[in-house]
Formats: C-alpha cells, sequence, structure tokens
C-alpha cells in the first residue's frame, strides 16, 4: 500500500483511502481517523483530563456513573454508555449492558464452568460476555 502526505495550510484536513477491497488495515485506518475527531474528558483524582479514545480500555457503567477504564485507572466521564456507542468507534464492541470493551485491548477470551463466555484485557481487567452479545462479539472478532 502507498502512502502520500500533502500539507496545505487553506486546505481542509481530510483523509482518502483507495482499496481494492475492505480488509483490517482499512477498518483500522478509519477507527484511527474517526476516534481524533473524539474530544472526551475524563475526571481522575479531581483533575480534569483530556482522553485519547485509542488508549482506553473499556467504558464501563457503575453505580449510575461512567468510567473509562486507561491501564490500572478509571476516568469518569460525563456521556452516556449509549451515547458512547452511538459514536460509531470500530474498535469497540459492546460485551454486555455495562461495558463496551476496546478489541484491541483484548488479551484473550477464557470460558467458565457455567459456559460463560470471560474476556481478559491487557491490563488485567475482567468482565464477561452476555449472552445476548455473544453473537455479535463473535461476528466482530471473527470467532
Amino acid at each position: 500500500m502507498k502512502c502520500y502526505t500533502y500539507i496545505e495550510e487553506i486546505e481542509e484536513e481530510k483523509v482518502l483511502i483507495y482499496a481494492k477491497e475492505r480488509n483490517k488495515l482499512v477498518d483500522e485506518i478509519e477507527a484511527l481517523v474517526i476516534s481524533s475527531d473524539i474530544d472526551l474528558t475524563g475526571i481522575y483524582n479531581e483533575e480534569i483530563v483530556k482522553i485519547n479514545v485509542n488508549d482506553v480500555t473499556c467504558f464501563i457503567s457503575e453505580n449510575n456513573k461512567v468510567f473509562a477504564l486507561i491501564g490500572d485507572k478509571k476516568y469518569q466521564i460525563k456521556h452516556r454508555l449509549y451515547q458512547i456507542e452511538e459514536m460509531n468507534l470500530n474498535t469497540f464492541i459492546k460485551i454486555n449492558q455495562s461495558c463496551l470493551a476496546n478489541k484491541n485491548k483484548i488479551k484473550k477470551f477464557e470460558t467458565t464452568i457455567g459456559g460463560a463466555l470471560k474476556v481478559v484485557f491487557k491490563n488485567g481487567y475482567i468482565d464477561y460476555i452476555s449472552r445476548r452479545e455473544l453473537k455479535n462479539v463473535k461476528t466482530r472478532m471473527g470467532i
């Protein structure tokens, strides 16, 4: 794949992708471009911090608050989970009613004795896939 970059101060910023077919690389480029336009702010230890969506392991809902997990830190954000889902972030998958997972941050899937599917993230966080979302997760992950 060839890459060209043109810098012009008077032009609007845009990204054009010419490809013979949709593939994983095209999806990743699209996700990167889309996520670069999204501004999220989080609160951690009474400090307001700008959040890069690509760094987020997952968005979770706890006690009527939404948090972005980045590493071992929880940043409270003002958006609701459904609002984040509506942003069409290609790298995020709804795995249950209270979690949107970044598929690039998933380390592995494990089955439990009861037949549930457990998601283990690279930062050590663990959550479970609901039966309702199982088919969608398998499709999106290519399983």
